[in-house]
């Protein structure tokens, strides 16, 4: 079964997520900041487990780049 990939705002409490987001990069290097946003991605990708929609994903975040 394939799913779409949602686009519309899903999370609860956005702004708490985002400030514990920025807070859990706070006083990392930037290669530290980048190796747990790439953790963060992989057991967020596991977690949807899709791979129709983890590739709506890659796809969609690679448009918005080019915007």
């Amino acid at each position: 079964m394939t799913g779409e990939l949602r686009t519309r705002l899903g999370i609860d409490a956005p702004d708490d997520f985002y400030e514990a987001l920025i807070e859990a990069h706070a006083g990392l290097s930037e290669d530290e900041s980048m190796r747990l946003n790439a953790r963060l991605i992989l057991l967020l990708a596991n977690h949807v487990g899709e791979r129709a929609i983890l590739d709506q994903a890659i796809a969609a975040a690679k448009a918005a780049d080019r915007s």
